[in-house]
């Protein structure tokens, strides 16, 4: 987690009452809950979450602590210099956020479209909260349902020999649209090194259980012939090492003999759908903290 990381003050519909919400790892030791409480007292905090975990292998505190801000005495634009004292105390990495601060997002998309309108309509309906200014695709297939969405389009073929190239010119794009988090709904390219290190911790993908028993591009295929019994999702940040980033929601579905290959098929798309949707929840609603290769989740 990076050091003094601080949402921006962005007005986006916000709650009734909104509220900020701190992030923090540090190695653990005595007094850290003790002492993060009372400066949330003294300030008249109202604690409305707190979570915490402590890795006891390698002795590393993780917390998550979210409070309103009405009634706080210090100025949401002032708490992240009053708090970095006490963070430096502890040796904190720490994140701060604000309720009502709309994530910008941006969904990566090719041919598949179970997802993609998995998320569109929960963001219509006010499940997820976050603005999606920009859908990218490497084909035009979906192009239609961003137009019936009123999303604005990006057509990026990419190509071996123009990888490089289209991919710096993403990362520029989603950078002028100020984008936050990239989601890939089923998107049908191995990103580069150059752009998940542009994002760390902010692009989430989604695929099937199936790897690394049951590769190419007929998994269930030879799932439903060796009489698999269960059929799973999993959703992660994306590293530099292919689908081996750190995990962030996982689920699992029964199959059985009775299955045929479209059942299978169907069963493991709608829990893409559920397990992409709650890993993205989970992100925007700032309940994942990153150590290591590994994802902490305050549920």
């Amino acid at each position: 987690m990076k050091k003094n990381a601080v949402s921006p003050v962005l007005s986006a519909s916000p709650k009734e009452s909104p509220t900020a919400i701190l992030l923090i790892s540090c190695p653990d030791r005595a007094g850290i809950v003790a002492a993060l409480s009372a400066f949330l007292f003294e300030n008249r905090g109202n604690i409305v979450d707190i979570d915490q975990h402590v890795d006891q292998d390698e002795s590393v505190f993780f917390m998550r602590v979210e409070w309103e801000l009405e009634g706080f005495a210090i100025p949401r634009g002032e708490i992240a210099s009053s708090f970095s004292a006490l963070a430096e105390r502890f040796e904190m990495a720490w994140e701060l956020h604000f309720s009502d601060v709309m994530p910008r997002v941006a969904l990566f998309v090719t041919k598949d479209n179970h997802c993609f309108y998995d998320l569109l309509s929960r963001h219509e309906s006010g499940e997820l909260r976050m603005d999606i200014p920009l859908i990218v695709s490497n084909r035009e297939d979906l192009k239609p349902v961003a137009q019936r969405f009123g999303i604005p389009f990006r057509h990026v073929p990419i190509t071996r020999e123009n990888k490089e190239s289209q991919e710096r010119m993403e990362i520029s794009m989603l950078r002028d649209e100020g984008i936050d988090l990239v989601i890939l709904a089923r998107y049908m390219q191995i990103l580069s090194p150059l752009m998940t290190e542009a994002f760390p911790n902010r692009i989430i993908n989604i695929h099937h259980s199936f790897l690394p028993a049951f590769p190419g591009a007929r998994p269930y295929h030879s799932a439903h012939k060796r009489g698999v019994k269960l059929v799973g999702a999993t959703s992660h940040y994306v590293t530099e090492d292919l689908d081996e980033g750190p995990i962030i929601a996982q689920g699992v579905t029964p199959v059985s003999h009775s299955d045929s290959v479209q059942d299978f098929i169907r069963k493991g798309r709608a829990l893409e759908q559920t397990v992409l949707s709650r890993a993205v929840w989970l992100h925007l609603n700032r309940r994942t903290l990153v150590h290591a290769n590994r994802t902490i989740v305050f549920g």
